[in-house]
């Protein structure tokens, strides 16, 4: 290998990992959190069949599923300062992926809770629960066993996107390798190995998922 790309990769490697570990893997965790929490809440309320509030669970669907998320992006980041609305990068990268990724992921939930059998509900009015109290302990927790490998490879899935986030001036790795690669011009190397990083964060990712599914297989069979 020339002597130049091997500095070149010594050199800009820690400089890539290093927004990738403050910046991507942070912005992630927080944006998935926050999805999550989205998509229990709407998928809960098409569950329930509250008839303004599913509709308007079902209208933001629509809107996030149906729009790419670039074009997300740019409208909180660049659009909603023409109306005094004005974010700084991170923020809003968090808002738009954890708007954007909730709207899958309650889908997921919804399928996952429809999957419950009916009967499930009405053993815990049996037993004399509420309808909510049914929901947390009996009802939600089997659907998010089972949505749970689905749930896992939207993180992975987020993980990647993260890299749209370059384009709102998040300084992440993507952005970094940009920012190398500007004074170096290696954009074969520097991407090569941006797309390495990824790849192992979402090989860790993959590896904690399959340690998940094997330990809730485990309980499965244990309820069984």
């Amino acid at each position: 290998m020339d002597e130049r790309l091997l500095h070149i990769i010594v050199d800009s490697f820690p400089k890539i990992l290093a927004p990738g570990l403050l910046v991507t893997i942070p912005l992630t965790a927080i944006a998935f959190a926050l999805a999550m929490v989205i998509a229990v809440a709407a998928a809960l309320a098409q569950f329930g069949r509250v008839p303004v509030v599913t509709q308007l669970c079902r209208f933001y669907i629509w809107i996030f599923r149906g729009t790419p998320l670039l074009v997300q992006l740019f409208v909180v980041f660049y659009g909603l300062p023409r109306v005094g609305v004005t974010l700084d990068p991170f923020p809003a990268a968090v808002i738009v992926f954890s708007l954007n990724e909730g709207a899958y992921c309650a889908e997921t939930v919804r399928a996952a809770l429809e999957a419950v059998p009916a009967g499930q509900l009405e053993a815990g009015y049996c037993a004399g629960m509420s309808y909510l109290q049914t929901m947390r302990r009996i009802i939600l927790p089997q659907a998010m066993r089972t949505a749970f490998p689905s749930l896992s490879n939207s993180l992975i899935a987020m993980v990647k996107d993260t890299s749209l986030a370059s384009n709102i001036t998040v300084v992440e790795m993507f952005r970094a390798a940009e920012q190398i690669n500007a004074t170096v011009y290696e954009p074969l190397v520097l991407y090569i190995e941006v797309g390495l990083v990824y790849l192992l964060f979402s090989t860790v990712l993959t590896w904690l998922q399959g340690i998940g599914e094997r330990k809730l297989g485990a309980y499965q069979r244990q309820e069984g």
